[in-house]
């Protein structure tokens, strides 16, 4: 965190060290830096990137503004709403590059304009959880459950899954931001770009996306009533490779393909290096051993404690790693307490993506306070009212929704 060295440099290094100490086999640890789904990430930044080069996010942003009211919570939620759209299939880190100028620009009153810019940051958070692809705690957990030949969570199943908890979290989030700040204080800058019509690109983008979207919605239906099941981590990477295409022409190679954040992308094969060597050395089971002793509290304490630490472990490591760790400890744990190992592993990914108290929790906060409009003291002081919210709302939800799934 301290940027001693490049996050990619150090994402690599489980190639090197591995191996070296005699934990894991080289051949093995390669392998966890080209699973499917580092290639659907790759997708879904390529879909990303040429939504910002068509200037989609905008008009998307712009509609929304339109949409709701004008007032402090009216402008507050549209920017949170598109957001959290945005950050359901693209990267939190790309959703805040994408809206957080867009927040900083609609006002010059520096009390709104913190609010909204937290929001913004908090909101790219909170759309992560939506989808399988929303972050990369969820894509651990994806490929942690298809690596262990569980039961798999489809997408659109996901979705209706994770889709009410988020609503509430987004309603909470604008509550807090909102505590405290005088009407009188509320000012926007004048924008109209939602009244001009849409661009070639951006309407191609819409379809493409559009596309997207209904054949990850059918990809359940068709599997329990046809049996076709349609692979989703390669099926967004064929729409991000589809953007290339001379015809549709929304991205150049030479031009675009270099903008994928590639240090991320090897961070991903890290956490599935750490994951594989926490349970081909048996350090996951030792630990969950020491865990079982604790099988006599009953499951919601369990689940309160695990989660809580997760929450706030996740202020000071990153999400990815913390997940990597946690996820192959919690799975022998539950099964060895007779437990449902799926929720509770589901609890700790949703959990690790709750960081909302510090800058160097995630890059989201980071990018907000990158700005010179947000302090410290200010995203910390909602920050762990956020934190303590999301706990109590996510076990909630987990304990009487998610179970009808699972």
């Amino acid at each position: 965190t301290n940027n001693g060295l490049h996050m990619g440099v150090v994402s690599l290094l489980p190639i090197l060290l591995f191996p070296m100490f005699g934990l894991v086999d080289p051949k093995d640890v390669v392998t966890n830096y080209s699973k499917t789904t580092i290639f659907l990430f790759i997708g879904g930044f390529l879909l990303a990137i040429a939504t910002e080069k068509s200037q989609l996010h905008k008009r998307l942003a712009t509609k929304l503004l339109s949409i709701f009211p004008n007032s402090p919570r009216g402008v507050l939620l549209s920017l949170m709403i598109t957001a959290g759209m945005l950050s359901s299939i693209l990267s939190d880190t790309t959703t805040a590059l994408l809206i957080i100028p867009i927040a900083a620009f609609l006002t010059d009153n520096v009390d709104y304009k913190f609010r909204l810019l937290l929001g913004v940051a908090y909101a790219s958070l909170i759309g992560g959880i939506i989808t399988p692809v929303g972050t990369p705690p969820n894509l651990i957990l994806m490929d942690f459950i298809e690596t262990n030949g569980l039961e798999m969570i489809p997408f659109a199943t996901w979705v209706v899954m994770m889709l009410p908890l988020a609503i509430v979290m987004m309603v909470v989030a604008s509550e807090i931001l909102l505590y405290g700040f005088k009407k009188e204080n509320f000012e926007l800058v004048e924008i109209d770009m939602s009244k001009k019509p849409l661009t070639a690109n951006q309407k191609k983008l819409v379809w493409i996306l559009s596309s997207l979207a209904v054949i990850l919605a059918a990809n359940p239906i068709l599997k329990h009533f046809f049996g076709i099941e349609i692979n989703e981590k390669l099926t967004l990477l064929a729409f991000g490779l589809f953007l290339f295409l001379p015809k549709v022409d929304l991205l150049e190679w030479k031009e675009d393909f270099m903008k994928i954040p590639f240090a991320i992308i090897f961070l991903f094969g890290a956490g599935f290096s750490i994951a594989m060597a926490f349970q081909k050395t048996g350090l996951a089971t030792e630990i969950a051993n020491i865990l079982v002793s604790f099988n006599y509290l009953p499951p919601i304490v369990l689940m309160l404690i695990i989660g809580s630490g997760v929450v706030f472990a996740t202020e000071l490591t990153s999400n990815t790693a913390l997940t990597s760790i946690m996820i192959p400890i919690i799975y022998p744990f539950a099964v060895k307490s007779g437990l449902d190992p799926t929720l509770f592993m589901l609890i700790v990914a949703i959990s690790a993506s709750y960081a909302f108290m510090l800058p160097i929790a995630t890059a989201p906060n980071a990018i907000a306070m990158s700005t010179g409009h947000v302090k410290t003291t200010q995203m910390a002081q909602r920050g762990i009212f956020l934190n303590i919210f999301g706990i109590v709302i996510t076990f909630t939800v987990a304990l009487t929704y998610w179970r009808l799934f699972l």
